[in-house]
């Protein structure tokens, strides 16, 4: 096993929740940029968000800041050509990962996805979190507005953001003509701005295969008092499972929030499959059910937490490229910690325990048999997956030959 990376101090982080903070946090320090804007997201519409994302980003391009941005061919594959072409006339460098075209309207490129959520603005300010740039992640959508989690951080964290998403930028363009705009200035040392130790945690299908999931249950596993999971897709693997069981058992206060009113119910059903196994354990079950959960977020006991594009399921586990930020923070701790508790309080519905019955008596060790065994190896199951290489291609005018996938990002990234 790898060793997990070291932590940066010196962070400030603010918590950004739902669209309603996100998006104007954005598009504010788009807004002030100088020099650089970097985005990586997994969907972009062209509705009333991804407009002014567009608007923002054209104005910047035309002052001189250099732009780049990374969209998914799967999430983002209904962009319009007026879209692109006025954002690479621009000067906007526009790339999209691993794109295809529908067969017969079905599109069939749903797996090994670049589902990460990244913007770094001059270097010095970075976002991460499972916010899209769509109209469904604010509440005026109506009642399948997204609930979901980001943060905004400053500090030394930030240069090590910027390397990652710069690199992966750069192989875009790797056979371009290097641009003439004054905004390609190195990344500052950034000085401290907070007390907050983080370590941004990636996730590829080729050095850092398990980063995010083995964070997680090396915090579960040091646990001594509380964990609480927000997560909108939940079947992970049987060593997560087991490291929450364990917990529970030990006296931890061990919470799960998961989708009530989900946008997709096949996740909700193979969800629930799992419920009686950890409940069994002493596992507390919520489900959210104001409108969709789309968070990726956790907390464990009074310091230690994490927000991301990374759900707890084999797509986001074994196949997208994710990144979560894992962060050592009392302040920041609680205060997500408090937001989660509110969701429960408010807006959850409590998961009984099952009811034994004679049927369940004997249906129910059959059942956590079967589950262990299917959870033990779906991870070896999805990597026998097709393993072609996803490409990175880059749209616009000066657009070159595909590029490489950024599935192997450099070693010092995660």
């Amino acid at each position: 096993m790898k060793p997990i990376s070291r932590w940066i101090g010196g962070n400030s982080v603010r918590l950004l929740e739902n669209g309603e903070a996100y998006f104007p946090a954005v598009f504010d320090a788009i807004r002030a940029a100088l020099h650089e804007v970097i985005v990586e997201t997994f969907i972009l519409f062209e509705d009333k968000v991804g407009n002014e994302l567009h608007a923002v980003l054209l104005d910047a391009a035309r002052r001189g800041v250099r732009i780049d941005v990374l969209v998914d061919g799967f999430g983002s594959s209904e962009l319009t050509p007026p879209f692109i072409e006025a954002l690479t006339q621009a000067g906007v460098r526009l790339s999209v990962f691993d794109p295809a075209k529908p067969v017969l309207g079905v599109r069939f490129n749903v797996l090994r996805r670049m589902h990460r959520k990244i913007v770094v603005v001059d270097a010095e300010r970075a976002f991460v979190g499972g916010i899209n740039f769509s109209f469904d992640h604010l509440r005026a959508f109506g009642p399948e507005g997204k609930q979901d989690y980001a943060v905004e951080i400053h500090g030394p964290i930030v240069p090590h953001i910027h390397g990652f998403v710069r690199a992966i930028a750069d192989q875009s363009a790797a056979r371009e003509p290097a641009p003439s705009v004054a905004a390609v200035q190195p990344a500052p040392t950034n000085e401290a701005a907070g007390d907050a130790e983080m370590i941004f945690v990636t996730r590829d299908n080729h050095r850092h295969r398990n980063d995010i999931e083995r964070h997680y249950r090396a915090a579960i596993r040091t646990a001594r008092q509380r964990v609480v999971l927000a997560n909108a897709y939940f079947f992970p693997g049987y060593l997560l499972l087991r490291q929450l069981r364990r917990a529970a058992r030990r006296g931890v206060y061990v919470a799960l929030i998961l989708q009530g009113e989900p946008d997709m119910p096949i996740a909700k059903s193979a969800a629930s499959l799992l419920y009686g196994y950890l409940q069994g354990a002493g596992v507390h079950i919520f489900e959210y059910c104001e409108r969709p959960l789309h968070g990726k977020v956790a907390v464990v006991d009074d310091a230690w937490s994490t927000v991301g594009s990374s759900n707890l399921d084999p797509l986001s586990l074994t196949l997208n490229l994710e990144a979560n930020l894992v962060i050592r923070d009392a302040s920041f701790t609680r205060q997500l910690d408090a937001r989660l508790q509110y969701l429960i309080d408010n807006h959850c519905k409590v998961i009984a325990p099952e009811a034994p019955s004679p049927f369940w008596a004997f249906w129910r060790p059959l059942r956590g048999f079967l589950l262990f065994h299917l959870l033990s190896g779906y991870s070896r199951w999805f990597g026998w997956l097709p393993r072609r290489v996803p490409k990175v291609h880059r749209l616009g005018p000066q657009a070159g030959p595909n590029v490489a996938s950024d599935e192997g990002a450099p070693d010092g990234a995660s």
